[in-house]
């Protein structure tokens, strides 16, 4: 009877649609908090904690990079923990408690401590929630339609970049602080919701295997004469506990896992594609406010329509990039997508710039600036995602030579905490380095710097990018 038994709706509460949408929400709302929190932030300090305005940018930029320093310190520890759990549903529950106590921490915070705990907890919360989530993705999501899936998750972490800005600035203006933040926080409970009545799939039947395994052991070892069983055993002793055995071989393997890893150039090049891009995306997000008001005067309302250029087509054409990678591999789109990039990065910095007049008329340098843009963000798809899809086919490559190394589920725990990590680290080298070079020598030669990033990245990718998503990969063929 037991075995039989499952759990009341079952078949859609296990399903596969079930898992990726909840996944997808999950990453939706991780990065909708990110940008929720910049336009209000200013009516926070000084409407609600009544700090001098002059201190805000101040306040503003410790708050955003504590963000991205959290996440970097807490990618490897989330994976380490989450490595102990035979289920990945409950780290997820617990990193979305977290960031839903985080969110109202920061909504009732009484002062700025307050406010950078619930911060941490929050950037926290979100590593876990990116590394488990994208861990869960791939391990239930088919390798031919991987690049599908990883492009429509992305599409979502886009429009919770883009939505989470402009909603809570509205939200406020029109309806109030407690209007605005009642919005994320319903999010996050329906998002919860989702996750209780989520199953895993493939939970079950790995748990009925465990509880097999060790009656076989013990019939073999009781009930079998021993000459019967030293021809076929004869590479296991029968001195040797089993489960001595797997205690000690985890400790190994888990220290030869990341050494293999990181000395494979496919890993290393998708993790320096998960940096570079997020770098680019950042440094962007950083400077493009102040130099649109000097090139060009424009106030806040205009701006904002400047990030929805460059988001809006990266949202719609991060499905059809991810099909595209599916059919023809990621090696060729990524490498073009990095080239096309190039040109585009630099007309962003001649309008405005003395070196080209030809683009500082008022009307002339307005249309090269909005239509480079929106190719950009056209193209940004080509490149975006690529490194954590890289790094899932790696790992799925290396499973099917040494099944006891890359076991399935920690081994994407692990790799997709390699990618939280440089994606943390992206998002505090942006603002960083493209601010130092914004201030020292200007808007134009900055984008030549992403230029010369992008062209190293380019031939980084042509070089070591696997080719394993192509039709003839060898899983394909077989």
């Amino acid at each position: 009877m037991d075995k039989d038994t499952k759990p009341w709706g079952y078949r859609w509460r296990s399903s596969r649609l079930l898992v990726v949408s909840s996944i997808t929400v999950a990453l939706f709302a991780e990065t909708f908090l990110y940008g929720f929190l910049t336009p209000i932030l200013s009516y926070m300090l000084e409407e609600r904690l009544h700090l001098d305005p002059s201190q805000t940018q101040t306040f503003t930029t410790a708050l955003l990079t504590t963000h991205g320093f959290i996440g970097l310190v807490s990618a490897p520890i989330v994976a380490h923990f989450a490595e102990k759990t035979p289920s990945q549903k409950k780290p997820l529950l617990i990193a979305l408690a977290g960031c839903f106590i985080g969110t109202l921490m920061i909504a009732l915070a009484p002062s700025v401590w307050i406010l950078f705990l619930g911060r941490i907890l929050q950037s926290m919360a979100g590593a876990g929630t990116w590394v488990v989530g994208f861990a869960l993705l791939a391990n239930n999501v088919d390798k031919q339609h991987l690049g599908q899936s990883m492009g429509m998750a992305m599409s979502f972490v886009t429009a919770g970049m883009v939505g989470g800005p402009t909603v809570s600035g509205a939200l406020l203006q029109l309806f109030g602080y407690w209007a605005a933040w009642s919005l994320p926080l319903i999010v996050l409970v329906l998002d919860i919701i989702a996750r209780l009545v989520m199953i895993e799939p493939g939970l079950e039947s790995s748990k009925k295997i465990d509880s097999l395994s060790k009656p076989v052991v013990s019939v073999v070892s009781n009930e079998v004469d021993p000459e019967e069983t030293t021809a076929l055993l004869s590479e296991a002793p029968s001195t040797v506990n089993p489960d001595d055995c797997k205690v000690e071989n985890k400790h190994d393997l888990k220290h030869e896992y990341y050494r293999i890893m990181l000395s494979d150039p496919r890993v290393l090049t998708g993790l320096a594609n998960v940096v570079v891009v997020s770098s680019l995306m950042s440094g962007i997000n950083n400077t493009l406010p102040v130099h649109l008001r000097q090139a060009f005067g424009w106030k806040s309302l205009l701006i904002s329509m400047m990030f929805f250029c460059l988001q809006v087509p990266n949202i719609l054409l991060s499905g059809p990039s991810g099909w595209l990678r599916d059919r023809v591999g990621i090696r060729g789109p990524t490498v073009f997508g990095w080239l096309a990039m190039i040109p585009l990065i630099l007309l962003l910095g001649m309008p405005g710039d003395s070196h080209f007049p030809w683009a500082g008329g008022d009307a002339a340098g307005k249309s090269i600036f909005t239509t480079s843009l929106i190719a950009l963000g056209s193209i940004l798809p080509l490149v975006r995602g690529v490194g954590a899809v890289q790094l899932a086919y790696v790992v799925k490559d290396m499973e099917t030579k040494d099944a006891q190394l890359f076991e399935a589920n920690r081994s994407n725990l692990r790799v997709f905490s390699m990618t939280e990590v440089g994606y943390s680290l992206g998002m505090m080298l942006g603002p960083l380095l493209t601010g130092s070079l914004f201030e020292g020598v200007g808007f134009f030669y900055m984008t030549v710097a992403l230029a010369i990033t992008c062209l190293i990245q380019a031939v980084i990718s042509w070089l070591w990018l696997d080719t394993l998503a192509s039709p003839e990969a060898p899983e394909a063929s077989v």
